[in-house]
C-alpha cells in the first residue's frame, strides 16, 4: 500500500483545515486529535504507512528455528470504541493495520494502526445494519465489506475513496472471500452465493439460491475452488470457473458458522454450532481431527499462515489448536463475552479477538529468545547424534 496524501488534505496538518475549505470541496471531514471519522460512503481518509522495518539477523535466526509463529501468547493491547458487538477482523497485507467491522445498531467500519496501537479513523454509516465479514484484497487494493443490510459495499485502498455497493442478495449476507489473485469476489447469505468482478466491480453469476443458507465461504490457496458452509451442516465443493458444484459433504450436525484453508490447500477447516471444530481432507472428505473442548457454538476461527496452528473462539473464549496432532495448546481468556471473530496477522505472530463485549483484543507471541531457540536446536541435535 502506498503511502497516502489526500488531494485535498494533507494529514499532517489535518486540524488546521479550516471548515469552509472543507465544505467547499463538498466533503466533510471531522478531525479530533487526528482521527478522521468517515460518513457513509465518502471514503477512508488519514492513514499513513511508515517504512517497513526490516528484520534483525537474531529476528530471522529465531523464526528459522521456532517449531511455529504463535508461542505462548499474551494479552497485549485491548482497542476500545465499537458500541457493539465486533463481527469481523482483518489485518492488511502488509500487516500495519487491523479492520474491524460492528454489528447491530454500530454499522461502523474501524480502523487501527497496529504499530502506534491508535485508532487510523472510522467509516461511520458504512451499512445501515451488522458488519457480518470484511476483508482486504491481497493485493491490498480493495476493502471489501457484507451486511444483513442485504449488500456488499467496496472501497479503494489506493485513492481511500468508496467505490460502490453491490446489491444484488435479497437477504442477509454474511461471509465473503477473494480469489488469491484479487480479481473475483465471492458473498455467501441466507439467499446463496454470488460471485463479483473486483477489478472491474461488476457481478459475474449466482451460484446458488435460497435453497442454500450459506454462513460461510472460503476460497482454496490455488484459486480453484469454492467452499461454501450452510445451516445444516453441509459443506459444498464450486469450481469457480465453470460455477458448478463438484462435491459436498455432511460435516457437522448444525450449522457451519466459519470455514477456512490451510496455507498449502490440503485440508479444510469447518467450525460449527455443533461446539465442535473439524480439519478435513479436501479430496477424500475424510475427518483428519475432530476438535472438541469448546462448551457451546464455536464461531469464529483463523488459520495462522504457518499452517501449524488454529485459533477458535466462541462463549468459552478462544482454544490455539496443534494442526499437526489435532491437540489443544493454549487456552485465552480476556474477552467478558462471546469471541465473535478472529485474524491472524501475516507474520502469524499477532491474533486479534473481536467479541460481544465490544472491544478488539490482540495478542502476540512471545517467541524464544535467540540463546533459547539455539539451545533447543543443538538438544535436538545432540538427540539425533546419540542414536
Amino acid at each position: 500500500m502506498k503511502s497516502f496524501h489526500h488531494k485535498l488534505i494533507n494529514f499532517k496538518f489535518i486540524a488546521s483545515i479550516s471548515s469552509k475549505v472543507l465544505a467547499s470541496k463538498s466533503k466533510i471531514f471531522v478531525a479530533k486529535k487526528l482521527i478522521v471519522v468517515l460518513i457513509g460512503a465518502v471514503g477512508i481518509v488519514g492513514i499513513t504507512q511508515s517504512s517497513k522495518a526490516q528484520p534483525t539477523a537474531a529476528q530471522v535466526t529465531v523464526d528459522s528455528i521456532a517449531v511455529n509463529n504463535f508461542i505462548n501468547p499474551q494479552l497485549k493491547h485491548t482497542f476500545k470504541g465499537h458500541k457493539a458487538a465486533v463481527k469481523s477482523l482483518t489485518f492488511s497485507p502488509d500487516g500495519r493495520m487491523l479492520v474491524s467491522g460492528g454489528s447491530d445498531n454500530d454499522g461502523i467500519i474501524r480502523l487501527w494502526n497496529l504499530k502506534k496501537k491508535k485508532r487510523l479513523g472510522e467509516i461511520r454509516k458504512a451499512h445501515q445494519e451488522s458488519i457480518q465479514s470484511l476483508l482486504i484484497s491481497p493485493d491490498g487494493k480493495h476493502l471489501v465489506s457484507c451486511s444483513t443490510d442485504n449488500s456488499v459495499n467496496i472501497w479503494s485502498l489506493e485513492t481511500y475513496k468508496f467505490i460502490r455497493s453491490f446489491r444484488l442478495h435479497s437477504s442477509n449476507v454474511l461471509s465473503l472471500a477473494v480469489t488469491p489473485d484479487s480479481k473475483i469476489l465471492v458473498s455467501g447469505g441466507l439467499d446463496g452465493i454470488r460471485l463479483w468482478d473486483l477489478v472491474q466491480q461488476r457481478p459475474l453469476a449466482r451460484l446458488a439460491r435460497f435453497d442454500n443458507l450459506i454462513h460461510a465461504v472460503a476460497i482454496s490457496p490455488d484459486g480453484k475452488t469454492l467452499i461454501s458452509g450452510d445451516n445444516k451442516g453441509i459443506v459444498k465443493l464450486w469450481d469457480l470457473q465453470t460455477g458448478r458444484q463438484i462435491g459436498g459433504y455432511k460435516v457437522h450436525s448444525r450449522q457451519v458458522n466459519a470455514i477456512a484453508f490451510t496455507p498449502n490447500g490440503n485440508s479444510v477447516i469447518t467450525a460449527s454450532s455443533d461446539r465442535t471444530v473439524k480439519m478435513w481432507n479436501f479430496n477424500s472428505g475424510k475427518v483428519l481431527h475432530t476438535l472438541r473442548g469448546h462448551n457451546n457454538s464455536v464461531i469464529a476461527i483463523a488459520v495462522n499462515p504457518d499452517g501449524r496452528t488454529l485459533a477458535s473462539g466462541g462463549k468459552d473464549g478462544i482454544k490455539i489448536w496443534d494442526l499437526t496432532r489435532g491437540n489443544l495448546l493454549e487456552e485465552l481468556y480476556g474477552h467478558s463475552d462471546w469471541v465473535s471473530s478472529l485474524a491472524f496477522s501475516p507474520d502469524g505472530k499477532m491474533l486479534a479477538s473481536g467479541g460481544f463485549d465490544t472491544t478488539v483484543r490482540l495478542w502476540e507471541s512471545q517467541g524464544p529468545t535467540l540463546n533459547a531457540a539455539i539451545k533447543k536446536l543443538n538438544k535436538k541435535l545432540n538427540k539425533k547424534l546419540n542414536y
